[in-house]
């Protein structure tokens, strides 16, 4: 998230505590004891305490997308992959996710799911290949909660391979991944 992101989410949350502080215990001036911590203060306190990610890794096989700073990882979630998960993506419509190094490129709060951060695929490389092949390489490789609106039950979700190549988590991990993401990491996507 960036600092600008990071300012505003901590403005709000400043102001919310504020308007939750009764204005009597604002007009003390003779004791130096400060209110009492509200429930929004204490969130802001944990906002601005969050980690922050200098890499994604994502390991495929394994179905999981971890959140590293250096070499500890922060976080770790359960993934779904592409219905076609085995391989590198080569062209639009073979259902695979890519595999490399790719960069977080740009963050989405109104996609068709549950927030998006878009991952950078296709690189130079993978144009070069496609057109090589005359392929079109395809493209919209994000990083996605469920969608907006379900075909299926929540448990479909959360128990199989069912994007068309994307990386989609829980909403609520998708929350997390969004706050301790900062824009333009790194990702790096293993077999």
């Amino acid at each position: 998230m960036t600092i600008a992101v990071r300012s505003l989410a901590a403005l709000a949350a400043l102001l919310v505590a504020a308007a939750a502080i009764p204005a009597d215990s604002l007009t003390t001036p003779d004791t130096l004891t400060p209110p009492p911590a509200t429930p929004q203060a204490q969130a802001l306190r944990s906002l601005e305490e969050l980690p922050a990610a200098d890499r994604v890794v994502v390991r495929k096989a394994k179905r999981k997308l971890l959140l590293m700073s250096g070499d500890t990882i922060l976080r770790s979630y359960r993934i779904a992959l592409g219905l076609n998960p085995v391989g590198h993506k080569e062209r639009a419509g073979d259902f695979r996710t890519p595999e490399g190094t790719y960069r977080l490129t740009r963050r989405n709060s109104r996609s068709e799911y549950f927030l998006s951060i878009q991952v950078s695929y296709p690189s130079e490389h993978d144009l070069r290949r496609a057109r090589r092949n005359r392929w079109d390489p395809g493209g919209s490789i994000m990083i996605h909660g469920f969608p907006n609106q379900l075909r299926y039950p929540p448990s479909y979700y959360e128990s199989r391979d069912w994007t068309d190549g994307c990386i989609a988590v829980s909403n609520a991990d998708m929350v997390e991944i969004w706050l301790l993401t900062p824009d333009d990491v790194p990702i790096e996507i293993l077999p």
